[in-house]
């Protein structure tokens, strides 16, 4: 009997070893009732079936395999997608989803050889069998991770959201303290309070940032017409107050004035300056540089020191990525910030890369003088 004939006939068979491994995957499976425990099983069948009976070219089997079947856009998911997807959301792990199409594969291939006895099997059956199986895998693989990014974004967010109101109490606190003038001591704990607060919401923000970025809302920004030159010396006036030690320089002309987020332009300038302060040479200035012309307003940060390997180089705006001498005592950081400029420049309808060598690391943001909208994913 060919195989795509066996699987037809014998699914209930196959079906019922499929739920009895699936009731072994603890602790996901424990109080599953048999259709979730089955959950998609038949369906995957059927689908295997159909591709078994369905005549197809050397190329497409061998794409298949490697699990780059061509994918309908805008179509439903599969079987072996919404298998997947609803496996994750049920408790299950990749290796135990891996494991149900193990033994999905040992299953169909044990019983079918036992039926075709004292026949030889078809040896085509078993190759186009695989390949299908392959395909299925490689699409739940990938529909599990998905969702388990999609979870876990979700989660972050929650968790961010929820954390704020907690930290604006210690917030709103200390500050009650330093106002109440209760001592020297208690007025330099407040004090303490309130800077490791500000580096608590910089990282939440950051983290509400990057979430959003995650879930393809992008990043938001509300564009206005703002003197850029005003808007960043602030903030560079802020950045030295924070970093009495090192020199910072903004070199830029008398006005600069362009249709953006002022508040998010303030966010970049930041994320730059401490970056160059934390990886760049001790002894020389950091330095800020503004120009622009009729249609563009560009930002250079500029700090001396070791040149980033390429390697390294390639990676600085993917999130999460930190420096090798990014230790505790530097500050704490979720390794965000350059993807976030990224972002935000994104957002504008602008552009950030970076070169270094040996003289100079040099970070530059190219905007349009008016924010392009939309730009937010």
């Amino acid at each position: 009997m060919r195989l795509a004939d066996f699987i037809a006939r014998d699914i209930e068979r196959i079906l019922v070893q499929w739920e009895a491994f699936a009731l072994t995957l603890l602790p996901a499976a424990v109080g599953m009732d048999s259709l979730a425990l089955r959950d998609h099983a038949r369906p995957l069948l059927e689908a295997v079936v159909a591709d078994l009976s369905t005549s197809q070219t050397r190329q497409a089997q061998a794409q298949k395999a490697w699990g780059r079947a061509p994918q309908v856009e805008g179509a439903p998911h599969t079987a072996a997608q919404t298998h997947a997807i609803l496996r994750a959301r049920s408790g299950f792990n990749i290796n135990q989803l891996a494991a149900e199409y193990r033994a999905l594969r040992a299953s169909v291939l044990q019983l079918w050889m036992d039926d075709c006895l004292p026949e030889v099997p078809h040896l085509d059956d078993i190759i186009r069998f695989n390949e299908a199986l392959d395909q299925a895998v490689a699409e739940s693989v990938r529909s599990f991770s998905a969702e388990v990014e999609r979870e876990r974004n979700l989660f972050l967010g929650m968790l961010g959201h929820d954390m704020r109101s907690p930290l604006q109490t210690i917030q709103a606190t200390a500050s009650l303290l330093t106002r109440m003038n209760a001592g020297e001591g208690v007025s330099a704990a407040a004090n303490r309070l309130i800077r490791t607060g500000a580096r608590m919401q910089a990282l939440l923000d950051d983290l509400s940032d990057f979430n959003r970025t995650e879930l393809g809302l992008g990043i938001r920004i509300a564009p206005t017409d703002v003197d850029l030159v005003n808007v960043l010396a602030d903030e560079t006036d802020q950045l030295r107050a924070a970093h009495p030690d090192r020199l910072i320089v903004l070199e830029a002309p008398a006005s600069l004035r362009g249709v953006c987020d002022g508040r998010r332009l303030q966010q970049v300038l930041g994320n730059l300056v401490v970056n160059a302060i934390r990886y760049g040479a001790l002894d020389t200035p950091v330095r800020v540089v503004m120009t622009g012309d009729e249609t563009e307003i560009r930002l250079e940060v500029r700090n001396a020191g070791d040149a980033i390997e390429p390697s390294l180089l390639q990676r600085m705006f993917d999130p999460l990525q930190r420096g090798p001498d990014a230790g505790a005592a530097q500050g704490g950081s979720l390794g965000l910030g350059l993807y976030i400029s990224r972002e935000i420049a994104i957002a504008h309808g602008g552009t950030i890369e970076v070169r270094s060598d040996e003289r100079e690391t040099v970070f530059t943001v190219r905007l349009p003088r008016q924010a392009v909208t939309g730009q937010a994913r």
